[in-house]
């Protein structure tokens, strides 16, 4: 009896061993999405250089886009919304004027009149808006011409005020762009050759001291940290063939916060823009930023 069980647990098939086995890992991998490119343009004359602007939006596609110098009370809000993007401004009429472009986008406006401006100030210099998941604070400094004079003293207080709000702005923990038309050369390496310009307002000690207290609160320069040793120029004037010699000037600027800076992957200037016919006398400065 007992060999008869011996011969038939031989005879039984084997069990087949259970091999277990992890869940497949899901290998589809998310689009990456292309940079967000964030530019500022002086673009003197919103109205009369409309065509301008609309070639540069096509050509170059920021995502977002600070304007300077509109020299409009109003503005070509259905030509943009065709051209794909969303805006605020804070014009007024034949001077100053800023704007703020979002690509698919409204831009959420924050504010248009720096903290502490006296009520009958009316120039449209600044404007404020969340676009992208940035804060972004677009700026026209006084030109502050001629000096020494009102114009300079001017120039002066709107600089403190903007100083002692970007302090709150840098304080705040977001992700901020500071960005336009400071109206100022930071250092000499930042113009073709100071000599001629040794009067004017954008290059005194107390222009530059200015934007030297402002950039130590912990602001990060992107065009002179992406060209340290390189002379990069965003306005040429029209006088004396500026443009055709590269006789040129930095006085638009890209600020970002800490929070924002490691986001930075490149930046530049679309000279291209300068070279056209009738040009504003400024070429878009822009950066490219990771997405979050």
């Amino acid at each position: 009896m007992a060999a008869k069980k011996k011969a038939k647990a031989k005879r039984a098939a084997p069990r087949k061993a259970v091999v277990k086995t992890k869940p497949r890992a899901n290998t589809k991998r998310k689009a990456k999405l292309p940079p967000l490119k964030v530019a500022t343009f002086n673009i003197n004359g919103v109205r009369g250089r409309l065509p301008q602007l609309l070639e540069w939006l096509g050509k170059e596609s920021p995502d977002i886009v600070c304007l300077q110098e509109l020299k409009a009370d109003s503005f070509p809000k259905a030509e943009l919304e065709s051209a794909g993007y969303g805006a605020i401004w804070n014009g007024q009429r034949s001077w100053n004027g800023v704007a703020i472009l979002a690509k698919g986008s409204q831009p959420i406006e924050v504010r248009r009149q720096l903290p502490g401006t006296p009520p009958d100030d009316t120039q449209s210099r600044y404007l404020e808006a969340a676009v992208h998941g940035i804060l972004v604070a677009g700026v026209y400094l006084p030109n502050g011409n001629p000096q020494p004079g009102p114009k300079f003293d001017y120039k002066l207080a709107w600089f403190e005020r903007l100083i002692a709000h970007a302090q709150s702005l840098y304080d705040s923990g977001h992700p901020v762009a500071l960005i336009g038309d400071f109206n100022v050369v930071p250092t000499d390496f930042d113009i073709y050759n100071p000599r001629s310009w040794l009067k004017d307002a954008l290059l005194q000690p107390e222009s530059r001291e200015c934007f030297r207290r402002l950039v130590g609160q912990g602001w990060v320069d992107v065009l002179r940290t992406r060209f340290p040793e390189q002379q990069i120029f965003t306005f040429w004037d029209y006088f004396r063939q500026h443009w055709q010699r590269n006789a040129g000037l930095r006085i638009d600027h890209l600020l970002v916060s800490p929070q924002l800076a490691p986001r930075v992957q490149d930046a530049g200037v679309d000279t291209w823009v300068r070279g056209a016919a009738h040009a504003s006398d400024h070429a878009p400065a822009w950066m490219s930023l990771a997405r979050p």
